[in-house]
């Protein structure tokens, strides 16, 4: 993705010649409005919002918003301008974007209370308004065309963050776990960071010597130059940038959901909306395969389509909204029911206490077992296609493994990067497993190239991936394709090994539910409880299963979300059919102070 800054003397592209001109009539270097991530706001809204907010005088140098600090102040620039730079006040400081009068100071890290990844600095005097996270809340929820524009921007600005490798730096070895753990991490969580290779990046070097750290004491996560974190957990790493952890003490919530794929968010937005105190785990990243997807564009309500990244995003911040809390990372390690409720322990020896629980952990993709491979993961072969891949495949041929609709949204984003994309499917077809539209797209495509029959045997490299070998089942060749990047979508496996033995699963691994999940178990448990098993409901009354995780379920982001919606009302029938008379176990729901999210 293009860098955003504005430097003198550099022309704007044709497509932007226009909103750069209006720019610079009011201030000189304002940066152009990219993808309507800097929009300015038009005289009428200014004019509501200063009916609320504090108008401030403010001089050259002044900080607004600092790097590495929460900022839960919105602030709009009235006159002169303000400069947003990565390493303030740093030997690698860099002017990132320059925003002039009616254009608002912040991104995704405002919304949902992150901390800043850049510094906001008074570049020319002048005037700013300032209010408060609340105050917005409260206007936009009377002005939904202000929350759109705002979320719009901010998801937007997020991109172009990650886009220009702002943020922390990872510095580590390509062969490390450690290493490859912690940039999946960043990436799954679309973390702006930069990764910095200890064996070709000549800024590894000089940076070990400045922290007077040892190549043998990577990987290490830096920051602003004055944060250093030797190998952290995927823990440490997100209570630095501000995901919340866990909720303090073991408050008996109504609902836990575990997972925060489609299928979990919209479980979550339902519960939380409808008043159930609901709390939701993630092992490693919001938004399941479904945040991995660089394109879904069969979902229902969004005819141009929408990445995966923002339909995350935005289930977030709606979930946030109503007051569900969203933990990461936090792995859930045993289920078992206590005292009327269930208690979900962690692998950290943390435990969360619920009078329900929602499985929702959906599926990983399987990974690909072939000689040379393992090595080459996290760097040349990967199991996601977000911008981050992608950036690295501007000049080379890549490929992608599998038959089915992420291999096809992947093939597709990958050819708008990457010179030639070769799609390998073992199968005769396309037909079986992917969707018409991806293959009518696929096909018509001058970059892409499909070879059916075909396999991978061996990834090819030293340090980087170089080729793979390949083999055509019909005839028997082997070929070597020169690709530097392979992407594998080669089927997925249910996250449910922490539930072996505590509920009933398929053959596959797969969660039963409704008429199968109640045969499975004794007949004196359902007739304990009066009833039959309900239909998302699992062999254990009061604990629901939704989306990927399901056996049975249909493995798409639509069908993921309408399970998770309607989750819940079995949540509630459950609920209503074991509540006491004349009392209830509900404690009283409290909306958290730091969700920060808007209507």
């Amino acid at each position: 993705m293009p860098g955003d800054e504005t430097r003198t003397g550099e022309a704007p592209v044709p497509e932007e010649a226009e909103e750069a001109e209006e720019a610079e009539e009011s201030v000189p270097f304002e940066t152009p409005d990219i993808y309507g991530a800097y929009p300015r706001l038009p005289d009428d809204t200014m004019a509501r919002l200063a009916q609320h907010g504090r108008r401030r005088p403010v001089d050259a140098g002044d900080v607004l918003i600092r790097e590495g600090e929460r900022c839960e102040t919105f602030y709009v620039v009235l006159s002169g301008s303000v400069a947003i730079v990565e390493g303030y006040g740093t030997p690698g400081e860099r002017l990132l974007r320059v925003h002039g009068p009616g254009r608002f100071i912040g991104e995704l890290g405002l919304l949902n209370g992150q901390v800043a990844f850049y510094t906001a600095v008074v570049r020319d005097p002048g005037e700013i308004l300032a209010l408060s996270m609340d105050q917005l809340r409260d206007l936009v929820t009377r002005d939904s065309t202000l929350g759109d524009v705002v979320l719009r921007a901010c998801l937007g600005r997020r991109a172009l963050l990650v886009g220009q490798g702002a943020g922390f730096r990872i510095i580590g070895s390509r062969y490390s776990p450690d290493t490859r753990r912690l940039r999946e991490f960043a990436a799954r969580n679309r973390l702006p960071h930069r990764w910095i290779d200890l064996e070709s990046d000549s800024e590894a070097e000089a940076l070990l010597r400045r922290f007077a750290v040892g190549p043998e004491q990577t990987p290490l996560v830096i920051w602003r130059d004055t944060t250093l974190l030797r190998n952290p957990s995927n823990a440490e790493l997100a209570r630095l940038i501000g995901l919340p952890p866990l909720p303090s003490g073991n408050g008996r919530d109504d609902l836990l959901i575990v997972g925060s794929g489609p299928a979990g968010l919209a479980a979550a937005v339902n519960a939380a909306s409808e008043g159930l105190g609901t709390t939701v785990v993630e092992a490693m990243a919001t938004g399941g395969q479904a945040g991995t997807s660089s394109r879904i564009e069969n979902c229902f309500g969004f005819p141009s389509g929408i990445s995966g990244a923002e339909l995350t995003e935005r289930g977030v911040l709606q979930a946030g909204k109503f007051g569900a809390r969203i933990s990461v990372p936090a792995e859930a390690a045993r289920l078992e029911r206590r005292d009327g409720h269930y208690a979900v322990g962690f692998a950290d020896g943390s435990e969360i206490t619920a009078r329900t629980v929602v499985l929702a952990t959906g599926a990983h993709y399987r990974r690909l077992h072939v000689p040379g491979i393992e090595p080459l993961e996290g760097t040349g072969v990967h199991y996601s296609a977000t911008v981050y891949e992608a950036q690295q495949c501007r000049t080379d041929p890549v490929a992608v493994v599998g038959g089915g609709n992420s291999a096809g949204q992947a093939v597709l984003f990958l050819a708008g990067y990457a010179p030639q994309v070769y799609l390998l499917v073992r199968a005769p077809s396309l037909d079986a497993h992917m969707s018409r539209y991806l293959i009518d797209q696929i096909e018509r495509h001058p970059r892409v190239r499909v070879l059916l029959h075909t396999e991978v045997t061996e990834a090819l490299g030293d340090k980087a991936l170089e080729a793979v070998d390949v083999v055509d089942h019909r005839t028997g060749e082997h070929r070597h394709l020169e690709v530097r990047a392979l992407f594998v979508f080669t089927g997925a496996d249910p996250h449910t090994e922490w539930l072996s033995g505590a509920l009933a699963l398929d053959a596959r691994g797969y969660v039963l539910t409704g008429a199968e999940a109640q045969a499975c178990s004794v007949p004196e448990l359902w007739q304990s409880q009066g009833r039959d098993c309900l239909t998302l409901e699992t062999s254990l009354p009061g604990v629901f299963a939704a989306g990927d995780v399901r056996s049975g379920s249909v493995k798409r982001v639509a069908s993921a979300v309408g399970e998770g919606a309607m989750s819940i009302h079995f949540v509630h029938r459950y609920l209503d059919h074991t509540a006491a008379p004349g009392g209830s176990d509900s404690s009283p729901h409290i909306r958290p102070k730091e969700s920060a999210w808007l209507a």
